[in-house]
């Protein structure tokens, strides 16, 4: 069957046949390979989750005040993001380049692994080895200590090394532009942009004077690579879309060609940041500003007409199996979120949590769609026990504690309640503080329990393989 984007006549009407945005799953290391890294993924999500939910804590009126550590959130709020996004999300693009590498080099796409699991360790547990000093640097916080520098930096440089293999070993996305080489295209864009956000970090601290103080020092180091980062984050949740409308069996009103020009516009976004850095100097306040317009617009370019393609497309297709509601679940979430986090980003006004309102709901956005890609993906990789009613449910669960978690955030920035800090720093001291506050803190648990929810689901797949698939693979 020619899955291309085909018209058919009939008569006087024309039908679009569907496309299949997905991957095909390889029979050999490379499929072990995307296991190992969805692992990674799954269980640095888990890990955020404990954090997240002492962080949901120490922020909730009453409860936040009994919490007796004075840099406890602070230290949580640091191993939250670094797992929940930059170890989460970058785990699961290892997944996506693993399965679309062409069969080379095993033993090295094994050891850069290795290197990156060695980096989380030790960030994960440098908290427990006496790292300390934590500083709420934006995109990337960190333990100002040796040991969790030094786990960062191993973290990076795996990340490095798998851009660079990955996009040696993708294979082309060839005359006839199918669905799959579409998804190829996106993930080589992907890779493009972390190699870019790489080196806008290494550009960083080549140019920053090193008599800053600590936190105005880490604070410039991420902020341009940290926005080019974005970037990633948004064209995989884009190659998620895609993937997603498969699985709910929609038709996009877009051929290939033009989702391809869509994807190259994401990644042409970020080449502005080589003329700013260029014209200003790191720190520069225009540097720091430009760097936000250019987020707050050129990001837009891309996400706007493609997920208006497949909201429409979402209005047109009932889901008629528990798989394609999954999709279907996870595709009108994540765009809701990340639609949501795109115009709280407007919204913002000074230092409060309108800022971690906005983050969030992009973020989410973004997790929502590659929780409903692990969904889908799991039986294609030999493990179909998965549960895909209740794993709807989780998606709405998750996606709707976020959504009141986000409100209350943003309710309390209205009144000026302000980021990075918890308990009584918060001064919770007015009835829409508190109440803004405790909103937050319900979304907060309930969304906890559906990613708890969300990792149950897949390590109960992981560890259940299908044995007729194991045996075929083996023969």
């Amino acid at each position: 069957m020619d899955l291309r984007f085909t018209k058919v006549k009939t008569q006087q009407t024309q039908t679009l046949l569907p496309v299949e945005y997905t991957l095909a799953v390889p029979e050999d290391e490379r499929r072990k390979l995307a296991v190992v890294w969805l692992w990674l993924g799954v269980v640095a999500l888990a890990g955020a989750g404990i954090f997240s939910v002492l962080l949901v804590l120490a922020r909730t009126p009453t409860i936040g005040e009994l919490i007796p550590f004075a840099d406890f959130f602070h230290t949580a709020l640091v191993l939250h993001v670094n797992l929940s996004v930059l170890v989460w999300i970058l785990s699961f693009a290892g997944v996506l380049w693993s399965l679309n590498a062409r069969p080379i080099l095993h033993r090295l796409s094994k050891s850069i692994f290795a290197i990156v699991l060695s980096g989380t360790l030790i960030i994960t547990v440098s908290p427990f080895l006496g790292s300390a000093n934590p500083l709420m640097s934006n995109y990337i916080p960190v333990l100002d200590d040796p040991l969790f520098l030094a786990g960062l930096l191993l973290f990076a440089v795996g990340i490095g090394l798998q851009v660079v293999f990955s996009m040696s070993a993708m294979p082309p996305v060839g005359k006839v532009i199918s669905g799959q080489g579409v998804i190829g295209f996106g993930l080589y864009c992907a890779a493009i942009t972390t190699l870019a956000a790489l080196a806008a970090f290494a550009w960083s601290y080549l140019a920053l004077p090193k008599q800053l103080v600590s936190e105005v020092y880490y604070e410039l180091l991420f902020w341009g690579g940290g926005h080019v980062l974005q970037y990633t984050y948004t064209l995989l949740m884009m190659v998620a879309w895609l993937w997603l409308s498969s699985s709910a069996g929609m038709t996009l009103p877009l051929s290939p060609r033009v989702v391809l020009v869509i994807l190259g516009v994401g990644l042409l976004s970020v080449f502005p940041a080589v003329p700013i850095y260029y014209a200003y100097e790191v720190t520069d306040i225009l540097h720091r500003e430009m760097f936000t317009w250019m987020m707050s617009y050129g990001g837009s370019l891309a996400v706007v007409p493609l997920g208006a393609a497949v909201y429409y497309a979402l209005l047109q297709k009932k889901p008629e199996s528990d798989l394609q509601g999954s999709a279907h679940a996870a595709l009108l979430t994540s765009l809701v979120l990340f639609g949501a986090g795109g115009v709280i980003g407007f919204m913002i006004e000074g230092s409060n949590v309108t800022i971690p309102a906005h983050y969030h709901g992009c973020i989410v956005g973004v997790t929502l769609a590659l929780m409903g890609v692990s969904y889908d993906l799991l039986p294609r990789l030999g493990y179909p026990n998965v549960n895909f009613r209740l794993a709807r449910l989780q998606l709405w669960a998750y996606a709707t504690g976020q959504f009141l978690h986000i409100f209350g955030l943003v309710w309390s920035g209205g009144y000026g309640v302000e980021r990075k800090v918890a308990g009584a720093a918060q001064a919770l001291d007015s009835i829409g503080r508190v109440a803004g506050m405790g909103l937050m803190g319900l979304g907060g648990l309930i969304s906890a329990i559906g990613g708890l929810i969300f990792i149950v689901i897949v390590v109960k797949a992981l560890t259940t393989p299908d044995k007729t698939h194991s045996a075929n693979a083996s023969a």
